[in-house]
């Protein structure tokens, strides 16, 4: 038995532009999987490809190194035998080698399918065909700042920079780099974005340097040559019969856990000893939490929700609250960490902004009890921080929890929703383990279902993998066991939107940063992804990593099996008391009625359509038409898809319309299909169908992410085949318009409304 075992999990490295330094960098790794733990590295020093070296030649460049570093990692299987090595290499947006950096895990999935379709089985990841794929065993992500999503934004160029003359190596548009990015992510995962200034903002030891890197899962962010030991708290233990959350209980255990956690900093080894001597300048400590998903769920809130992210919001300031006190108290009698004095006021302003972000928790969707205890527990904290300091420079992060959430049964893992109500995990050996969620019935059980009501659900479940079809479930239950990726056969979901507000929500209360997939279903676009990431950034999220559902031809998590083709698809019914809304509408002067029902989670569900005497064909025609809509939508056709193909569609009557989001209409159902649009679909889809222009909800938004939207538009939308976007009669002959560059161009006439060379 070691005496001073490798404790921490998280290990964050640095290397300097030599040789010497890039061997010793290899080695530490490889001593860090050895003990069952994972890196993070910042490349950014290393000359890119090509630059010239002082002894004569040219650097190979970053990538390069990478592929040797990964070939180490894949031949050591951390721990032993359970667990692969684990590693995070970032490089920096200016690097010149950032857009073969964005490829590299991409190009190599394209040959991870071809060697499946040459009949090799992959999904065993012991196979030694592995042993020909290259960085499989790392996370890649970006380090962005401000300053390039602004350049985004804007639509300015971007330049990348040799690393020893400072001068500019190429020049990219920074949005095209920005899709490039998310094109990659669609493909493969693979790359992250990391918010450099975010990041930074919250740094309780600005003084010391900046934050270059992260660990493996980019929960713990902190300074190079760094460590972090975790411990996370289930959720569920403290969730009592009544519904109430125990709220003594839960700060004892964080309490107790993190005194624990600080003086294993003293007892525990370290691969080498300067990443020993650095730790115990900072003392960070990593406390969290798993089951959030689970919690949600048995007390019948919908993971996306407003209340579901207020109440994981206020338990996270709870936590890092009573975790920030305990760091004061034990500072008291123990001492500060010793870099605290050069960092005492960047630390204390951290603190004050934690409190801030507290009492900005909405009070009418939070639960009561949590909320009142963690804003008093800031307020302690910012009271006692400046007399007694603080023991330890991070407090909280969250990890995933992959590993000891089975072993804590855990249903579901950190800040996640669960994947899918049964799901099966690969295992690195070869094999599967099948997984139920548990919660389930208790959820059932707290919601007013009988016991007997219980068992059929539960047994359909077992049966179908799919509880939107069960017996005696109710709609307006169904979104409280929503999960990351659709069941079999099943139309819902959680929307990735849904997955971005929750790390928003509880990004605030947590020191480093948040280890979470944004899963994405199979059908998400490259245009959700960029979105994402402008999302991600405008709410204050530190780091970004997209997955979209079977974009790898190996995965390790799967819901049911995948569905059979040529099963028969089922129709999803309206209740018989439906909501619904009619909207008046004027087409050069005739006027017609939309009327359109919801399903009870708010989608749309039928149309109706009236625009002339009962017994016309018009009418005929348009009842007719709205009954196959109905039909479609029913049947879970995405109105995403029914807009893409049906609006644009030209004839009469056309012409100016009484809405004044869409000025023209080229026809009844152009008209139709734009407003249902602008009303149910996202702001992302919009983008990707070229009808940003009619988003209400544009109002909204930043006049730069307007400028955005329409470059987005005119830059990428053609290349995925979309409509283009009509613009505004022609003056002359009032026939249609189309954009052409910066103006429109009559596609009767060819009247052109000026302004273009």
């Amino acid at each position: 038995m070691n005496e001073n075992p490798q404790c921490s999990a998280c290990f964050i490295l640095s290397v300097r532009d030599s040789m010497e330094s890039i061997l010793d960098w290899i080695k530490t790794e490889g001593i860090i999987f050895k003990n069952g733990s994972g890196s993070g590295i910042n490349l950014s020093n290393l000359r890119a490809k090509g630059e010239p070296l002082s002894i004569g030649g040219s650097s190979s460049g970053p990538i390069s190194f990478m592929r040797g570093a990964d070939a180490v990692a894949g031949s050591i299987k951390s721990g032993g035998a359970t667990r692969r090595a684990a590693k995070m290499v970032l490089l920096n947006a200016d690097h010149p080698d950032i857009l073969e950096f964005i490829r590299v895990k991409a190009d190599e999935e394209l040959k991870v399918r071809a060697f499946i379709e040459a009949g090799y089985d992959l999904t065993d990841m012991n196979h030694p065909m592995w042993q020909n794929i290259f960085f499989q065993n790392a996370n890649n992500s970006i380090r962005i700042g401000d300053d390039f999503m602004q350049a985004v934004l804007r639509d300015k160029e971007w330049h990348t920079k040799y690393r020893k003359t400072g001068e500019i190596a190429q020049t990219y548009k920074a949005k095209d780099l920005l899709w490039e990015a998310a094109k990659a992510a669609w493909e493969c995962g693979d790359p992250g974005v990391q918010f450099d200034d975010t990041i930074q903002k919250w740094h309780t030891c600005k003084s010391s340097g900046k934050i270059n890197a992260t660990n493996p899962c980019a929960e713990y962010v902190f300074l190079d040559n760094t460590s972090c030991n975790l411990a996370s708290i289930n959720l569920m233990k403290y969730l009592k019969d009544d519904g109430s959350f125990d709220v003594k209980g839960f700060k004892h255990t964080a309490q107790v856990t993190f005194m624990a956690q600080d003086i294993l900093i003293d007892r525990a080894g370290y691969p080498i000893e300067s990443i020993g001597e650095e730790t115990k300048k900072y003392r960070t400590i990593g406390l969290g939490y798993a089951n959030l998903g689970s919690l949600l769920m048995a007390l019948g809130i919908p993971y996306d929700s407003d209340e579901g992210r207020t109440w994981a919001a206020s338990i996270s300031a709870l936590m890092l609250g009573e975790a920030y006190k305990t760091s004061s108290l034990l500072a008291e009698k123990n001492g500060v960490f010793s870099e605290y004095e050069k960092n005492k006021e960047s630390a204390l302003n951290v603190m004050k902004m934690h409190r801030e972000k507290a009492y900005e928790i909405n009070d009418a969707h939070a639960p009561k009890t949590i909320l009142e205890e963690a804003r008093h527990l800031w307020d302690e904290v910012v009271d006692i921080t400046p007399v007694h300091g603080l023991r330890n420079a991070q407090a909280v992060v969250i990890a995933p929890t992959g590993t000891i959430g089975l072993a804590m049964d855990c249903d579901t893992t950190g800040i996640e929703p669960d994947f899918s109500l049964v799901k099966m995990k690969q295992l690195v050996g070869g094999g599967f383990m099948l997984f139920v969620n548990k919660t389930v019935p208790n959820a059932l059980k707290r919601m007013g279902y009988s016991q007997e009501e219980i068992d059929d659900i539960i047994a359909h479940l077992e049966r179908t993998k799919n509880i939107e079809t069960a017996p005696h479930i109710k709609e307006e239950h169904i979104p409280v066991f929503d999960t990351a990726v659709k069941p079999a056969d099943g139309t819902r979901s959680i929307h990735w939107m849904g997955h971005v507000k929750m790390v928003a929500a509880v990004q605030p209360f947590v020191s480093g940063a948040i280890s979470k997939t944004f899963n994405m279903p199979s059908d998400a676009t490259i245009q959700d992804i960029y979105d994402a990431y402008y999302e991600s950034w405008k709410l204050g999220i530190k780091c970004l990593a997209v997955y979209r559902d079977n974009s790898k031809a190996t995965q390790a998590l799967f819901g049911a099996a995948k569905k059979d083709k040529t099963k028969k698809p089922q129709r999803r019914k309206l209740p018989d008391i439906r909501q619904s809304e009619t909207h008046k509408f004027s087409i050069a002067g005739h006027e017609g009625y939309l009327t359109y029902s919801f399903f009870e989670d708010g989608t749309l569900g039928e149309i109706f359509i009236k625009m002339s005497k009962q017994g016309s064909t018009l009418a005929g025609l348009l009842d007719a038409f709205a009954i196959a809509i109905s039909i479609a939508l029913q049947y879970g056709v995405p109105l995403k898809d029914l807009v893409r193909k049906l609006s644009m569609m030209r004839f009469d009557p056309m012409g100016i319309t009484n809405n004044s989001e869409i000025r023209f209409a080229n026809s009844i159902i152009d008209y139709i299909f734009k407003y249902l649009a602008a009303r149910f679909l996202q702001h992302g889809d919009l983008v990707s169908l070229g009808l940003a222009k009619h988003d209400v909800a544009l109002q909204n938004q930043p006049k730069l992410f307007e400028a955005q939207v329409a470059t987005a538009r005119d830059e990428h939308i053609g290349s995925m085949g979309q409509p283009e976007l009509s613009g505004p009669p022609c003056k002359g002959c009032g026939g249609m318009t189309i954009r052409t560059g910066s103006c429109y161009t009559c596609t009767e006439c060819g009247e052109s409304t000026g302004g273009c060379s």
